[in-house]
């Protein structure tokens, strides 16, 4: 059950909440990125959420956006986030845009990020928090995420927010040499993250840690 703590009066009490969210639930699980974790510091994930559950914006755990979906647990962006490898000039496609969180995560992070979201709505608010922002190096379209995104391919990182049987073909083919991919994958009520890398042709699946995503619907997903 949630629990609703002290309505937030100021945006000093957001960024002090963003600290330590960032001590307490990303530092002590073993986030090192330096570059991760200053982007979990930056992005106000509170602007992500409906407004009249704000108070619960940094807490640790997931939180529902509307249209069956969910923000994900800040630990979970976090850590897939980390485990792309950034350096910083990348071209990355996520699929799932959702509440836009993981994309800002990745706008602070990267050269371009391309977003497909399956629901109109979610797209449009993502949209509107982008430009409140001034992330302004981020597209999002309306579609099947689980046939990528091949107009701008090939990419050098691949993330995908919502849970398949296994890691969409097209995304493989849309991956580019040396490029990292990180997706759930496994049944609709529990999934592992995968992590695949490509040289050349050869692309290396690793099966990392247990996760909850709700399902990837497209002709490649549920």
């Amino acid at each position: 059950m949630l629990r609703r703590g002290k309505a937030r009066s100021s945006s000093t009490d957001y960024d002090k909440e963003r600290e330590h969210m960032v001590e307490s639930q990303l530092m002590r699980r073993g986030i090192k990125d330096r570059r991760v974790l200053d982007a979990m510091r930056q992005v106000p994930r509170h602007l992500f959420i409906p407004k009249d559950m704000r108070d619960l914006a940094y807490c640790d755990g997931p939180l529902p956006i509307g249209q069956g979906q969910t923000i994900s647990q800040p630990y979970i962006v976090a850590l897939m986030t980390e485990l792309l490898e950034l350096t910083g000039q990348e071209k990355v496609l996520e699929l799932g845009t959702g509440s836009g969180y993981q994309a800002a995560i990745l706008s602070r992070l990267v050269s371009q990020v391309y977003s497909v979201e399956r629901h109109a709505t979610l797209a449009e608010q993502a949209e509107k928090v982008f430009t409140q922002l001034g992330y302004d190096n981020i597209v999002i379209s309306v579609g099947d995420g689980t046939l990528g995104w091949p107009e701008h391919s090939p990419y050098e990182a691949i993330i995908v927010t919502a849970a398949a049987p296994d890691v969409p073909q097209p995304l493989m083919e849309q991956l580019a040499d040396g490029g990292r991919l990180v997706a759930p994958v496994g049944s609709r009520w529990s999934q592992v993250l995968a992590k695949v890398k490509r040289q050349g042709e050869t692309l290396t699946k690793e099966h990392l840690t247990a996760v909850a995503f709700v399902p990837l619907v497209g002709k490649y997903g549920w």
